[in-house]
């Protein structure tokens, strides 16, 4: 007798599970949290891609892994942040809030890394990620992440009744990716999930290497005199945090070097039509100078429309009507 796959994998379901469709389980960590939907026959859910890069979803607790452990490589082997005992045996980053979030990957088909199971199981490498948080999430799970930094609190109450708040945090990609496809996939990818969640407007604290904000007078400076939210969108930082980024008169400043000396993905919020709240933040673990973005749809220039998709769009430019990924 020939058996088909789907009767040879059934042979080795779990004797509970069986004559139960293979349709979605639900996993549960040790302490009873909700772990990520595996949709079991199911690709996962995928954005765009070019060549080799794909832009999609994590889908299960090893994506997240996966994404994690390039964050402690960016973020505590490449950059200053300061790891913990757990962080530095598991060599991952991570906290509370990845639980909660939904996880944007680019993984590169052409870069095949062992999973640790063995030389046969290989994934694709997760060359760069975003973490998102949606507003309903977040009240349910007791706030944002930069509320710790920031008094989010009046501009959401303010603003709730019309507009619908994400957060993005931990973003980051491998070195040697760091190039235009690359950045553009994963700005691709989040462009489409704003879009598919109706959501109006995106916060986030992006960051200065080093906690010491006088390194960085002139582009805070440059921040503070051009790019601070109006009254409407201001955000300003705890007291006990805050930093004042008023370091230098606007005579003095000179914009050409206060924008090189930006990282990259401040310069990418502006080009966009970001605010900046009031007042920058030292962040000690992560040996940055924070400073929070704000960022409404409807700020976005629309120029950028033409090249990412526009906002009454759901479907990503990388992606054909039929759904089907363009290469």
């Amino acid at each position: 007798m020939i058996l088909s796959p789907r009767r040879i994998a059934s042979k080795f379901r779990p004797r509970a599970l069986r004559g139960i469709p293979p349709l979605i389980l639900h996993f549960r960590n040790k302490r009873g949290k909700r772990m990520p939907i595996i949709p079991i026959g199911r690709m996962p859910k995928v954005y765009g891609r070019i060549g080799n890069l794909e832009v999609r979803l994590a889908r299960s607790r090893g994506d997240l892994r996966r994404a994690q452990k390039l964050r402690y490589e960016v973020f505590y082997e490449e950059m200053d942040a300061i790891p913990s005992a757990a962080a530095m045996i598991n060599r991952r980053d991570e906290d509370p809030y990845d639980d909660m979030c939904d996880h944007l990957l680019v993984v590169d088909h052409g870069d095949l890394v062992s999973n640790g199971k063995g030389p046969w199981r290989k994934r694709p490498r997760v060359v760069g990620t975003y973490r998102v948080l949606r507003q309903d999430i977040a009240e349910a799970q007791g706030g944002f992440y930069s509320q710790g930094e920031y008094d989010l609190s009046p501009l959401i109450k303010a603003k709730s009744r019309d507009y619908h708040f994400m957060e993005l945090g931990r973003s980051c990609v491998l070195k040697s990716h760091r190039n235009r496809r690359t950045v553009e996939l994963l700005w691709h990818g989040l462009w489409t999930y704003v879009r598919e969640h109706g959501v109006d407007v995106m916060v986030g604290c992006a960051s200065f290497p080093g906690v010491d904000p006088k390194r960085h007078a002139m582009a805070l400076s440059f921040l503070h005199h051009n790019a601070l939210a109006p009254m409407e969108w201001r955000v300003k930082a705890h007291d006990r945090l805050y930093v004042n980024m008023n370091m230098m008169a606007p005579k003095d400043i000179d914009a050409k070097a206060a924008l090189k000396s930006m990282p990259p993905l401040i310069k990418g919020y502006l080009r966009l039509g970001a605010y900046v709240g009031d007042g920058a933040v030292i962040d000690r673990q992560f040996g940055t100078t924070d400073v929070l973005i704000i960022l409404p749809v409807e700020a976005i220039d629309s120029r950028y429309f033409g090249h990412f998709g526009a906002p009454d769009e759901t479907l990503s430019a990388l992606t054909s009507p039929a759904g089907k990924k363009l290469s």
